[in-house]
């Protein structure tokens, strides 16, 4: 009979431990939902949102205070680190406390068993003060007594909607890292034990009592000082709660999106947040004046790659529409602040030098005629100051040249992730502001560039890399022109910054970004509901800002130039900015990226059999002549270019058309074959005319005009011919003196 009654004893004693083992859950709190907390660089907390259940809940401590600690097991649990998880002599006290008024005054539970009551959330019976008994055995045979306390503290109720003692003290003492003084250390431990107490407008007298005989507890077991208790009775109980903190709110908004419930570590610096945020307040406080509401910055730090500033919005204090739109985000037309990066990718694949020529003519690329600024034209201009006045024309022909699609490819690549259609769709205008790009991203992408010239094995997989190209782009931005106008060359105090502005069309959009070798900045202006503003500009509303921002911030050397073994050195052609060929008589020696090797042979200078005297060009091989080399542009090109370079000399004029092409005679400047014209009307409202244009290459000569076949005049030394075409489809030709001909089809809307 003994041995059934032992098996069954042993079998149940088995079950028994089995069951104590797997009692306790992998997580205690599965399926609680926390606030989401977004802190600096420092652990400051930059601001939260509260959890989905509407408390203020913070995901556990790390650490505890230790005076908070100290109270804390003095009046709950003054056992605590003693026990096993029950304490018998607590139940024995808490039973005759019970029995002795008729009705439960006291449980008896120590924090273990209150953790397990937390995380289980049953009714609280005595059959369920015997399972949490059971299960707070298994607890402490899992946790560690630090880790026991960590999760009580952080999943305790402290009153009203808050949860847990790090949202106490930010709601109760206004800074989590503060040192606690005794009294609110007190306070906060018997706040957890009754936290129906704190409404701070009731039950304050009994709030007040229960904390100062914490308080004497503390002195009679000598963890505080006569003195010390003396001015603790003394002090204040808390006041109203704190606001949480706001700082850089549409960061955290966003933190709140993709780690909703989360603790998320920024690199922001608080200090420079701060800083940049008066800022940004002062400046749209300006612009708002001329109807421009939002404005939006984003500072990153090269050498970590990390944002260590940023204002989504700026003015957020002020009530208006559009200020919880997170514009450093959204998805805005890029303007001109793309032009850099295909300047640097094109040097980088051979594609052009940083003095290449580039056509700044009045141009119509299949229906798509940009415009300058401005709307003068230079006929031929540098490829690095192109950038640097930030012409559309020679960008549009460089974007041509370098291919949309592998452009689009490029931008990706760099991160730009808001490039999501077609190359075809964005077209060349992509280089223009036809691509949509967030701010974040564009700061990003030009931080990675500063970083890749310091670190040539940083961002492996970045597109732009190249270091001797991305230096010549840095000293092609440095060139702007600064909104206060003032020569960075000739001012030792000012920082060398290269920047570059943007403004997209309609003047919806006003950019800068900046780069030194330390930070890279952008800035965004304009109104998040798209609407426009004549005034605004990149360089007028944004810039200032920038150099405002570079102001505040640490002050950082030029970039160091690069080596001769970081690239290759090639001789290139002074008039035409491209890699020499053997007709170009003017060349330098100039360290060039690798690629550059690849890149055209100069397509200007060419040589020409002349007179003796150097006055005609001859075709004649009869007559006696001489080679001569020549810097020499196309004639629509020569037209406008001559205009501003006196220095520049035509080739000189052909005795004979034989052997003379007709592209190198004569270049329409206007219309472009294939254009869509709807001339504009008169003012008594008849139809208006069309005004062609012509450039020669010989000043003296005499043009033949024809519409449609039907001669219409000749023109002379200035070849401007007036038409007035009929709606539909017409042909144009034009025939010089010497039967050089060309001929372009246009349409009349």
């Amino acid at each position: 009979m003994r041995k059934p009654i032992i098996y069954t004893t042993a079998l149940a004693a088995g079950a028994l431990l089995l069951l104590w083992f797997f009692c306790l859950p992998c997580n205690l709190f599965e399926g609680v939902v926390y606030s989401t907390v977004v802190t600096d660089r420092d652990g400051e907390l930059l601001g939260a949102r509260v959890a989905e259940d509407g408390q203020w809940r913070f995901p556990m401590c790390d650490s505890l205070p230790e005076k908070f600690t100290k109270a804390l097991v003095e009046f709950e649990d003054h056992r605590f680190y003693s026990h096993c998880g029950v304490s018998l002599p607590a139940l024995a006290r808490a039973t005759m406390q019970n029995l002795r008024n008729g009705r439960v005054v006291s449980g008896g539970s120590t924090i273990t068993m209150q953790l397990v009551r937390l995380s289980r959330q049953k009714p609280r019976t005595l059959w369920q003060k015997v399972v949490e008994s059971f299960i707070a055995t298994r607890l402490e045979a899992r946790y560690s007594k630090d880790e026991i306390m960590r999760l009580y503290t952080s999943h305790a109720p402290f009153g009203g909607n808050v949860v847990g003692i790090r949202a106490a003290m930010w709601r109760y003492l206004g800074d989590e890292g503060a040192e606690l003084s005794w009294a609110e250390a007190a306070t906060l431990a018997v706040l957890q034990n009754a936290p129906s107490l704190i409404h701070l407008d009731k039950n304050r007298d009994e709030l007040l009592a229960k904390r100062n005989r914490l308080l004497k507890r503390l002195l009679d077991k000598g963890e505080i000082t006569d003195e010390e208790y003396a001015l603790a009775v003394e002090e204040p109980l808390i006041g109203n709660p704190y606001p949480m903190p706001q700082y850089v709110p549409h960061l955290v908004q966003h933190y709140h999106r993709i780690a909703q419930g989360q603790q998320s570590i920024t690199h922001i610096d608080l200090a420079m947040q701060r800083r940049i945020e008066e800022l940004a307040t002062r400046w749209s406080r300006e612009l708002r004046q001329q109807g421009i509401h939002d404005l939006a910055i984003v500072v990153e730090e090269v050498a970590s790659g990390e944002i260590v500033a940023y204002c989504g919005n700026s003015d957020f204090g002020f009530e208006r529409n559009g200020k919880w739109v997170d514009i450093a985000r959204a998805r805005r037309s890029s303007g001109s602040i793309l032009k850099p990066l295909l300047y640097a990718a094109a040097l980088q694949e051979g594609v052009i030098l940083p003095k290449s020529l580039l056509p700044d003519v009045p141009t119509d690329f299949g229906g798509f005629a940009p415009k300058n600024f401005d709307g003068t034209y230079a006929g031929a201009i540098a490829a690095d100051k192109a950038l640097s006045l930030s012409l559309n024309i020679p960008n549009v022909h460089l974007l041509k040249d370098f291919g949309t699609a592998h452009f689009a490819h490029t931008l990706q690549q760099a991160g730009f992730t808001s490039l999501d259609r077609s190359a075809d769709e964005y077209g060349l205008s992509l280089v223009l502001g036809g691509a949509e790009v967030r701010l974040v991203d564009v700061v990003s992408c030009y931080s990675k560039m500063a970083a890749c010239y310091a670190d040539t094995t940083a961002y492996r997989d970045f597109p732009l890399r190249d270091k001797v190209a991305l230096y010549h782009t840095f000293n092609a931005m440095r060139e702007v022109n600064r909104p206060d106008q003032m020569d960075w060359r000739r001012a030792t105090s000012v920082q060398n910054v290269a920047w570059k502005t943007g403004t997209s069309y309609g003047s919806r959009d006003g950019w800068a970004v900046g780069i030194t070798p330390q930070y890279a900045v952008g800035v965004w202006v304009g109104n998040a509901d798209g609407s426009g503003v004549a005034e605004l500009t990149g360089a007028r509303c944004a810039g200032p800002v920038l150099f405002d921002i570079y102001a505040l911030l640490p002050s950082s050397r030029w970039f160091d130039e690069p080596k001769v073994s970081d690239g290759e050195v090639v001789r290139v052609c002074r008039h035409s900015g491209y890699r020499a060929s053997r007709h170009c008589t003017d060349c330098e020696e100039v360290l060039l990226p690798r690629n550059s090797s690849k890149s055209t042979l100069c397509p200007y200078c060419t040589e020409a059999l002349v007179s003796l005297d150097g006055e005609r060009r001859v075709t004649d091989r009869s007559e006696p002549t001489r080679s001569e080399c020549y810097f020499v542009l196309p004639p629509h090109m020569e037209h406008y270019y001559k205009q501003q370079h006196p220095e520049y000399h035509s080739l000189p004029v052909a005795t004979s058309a034989i052997g003379i092409d007709a592209q190198d005679a004569f270049h329409f400047i206007y219309p472009a074959d294939g254009n869509v014209i709807s001339p504009a009307k008169q003012m008594d409202g008849t139809r208006g005319g069309i005004v062609c244009k012509v450039a020669h290459s010989s000043a003296s000569t005499e043009l033949f005009w024809h519409l449609d076949g039907n001669y219409i005049g000749s023109t002379t030394n200035v070849h401007h011919m007036q038409i007035q075409p009929s709606i539909g489809y017409h042909r144009i030709t034009a025939v010089d003196d010497r039967g050089n001909q060309q001929t372009l089809c246009i349409i009349v809307k």
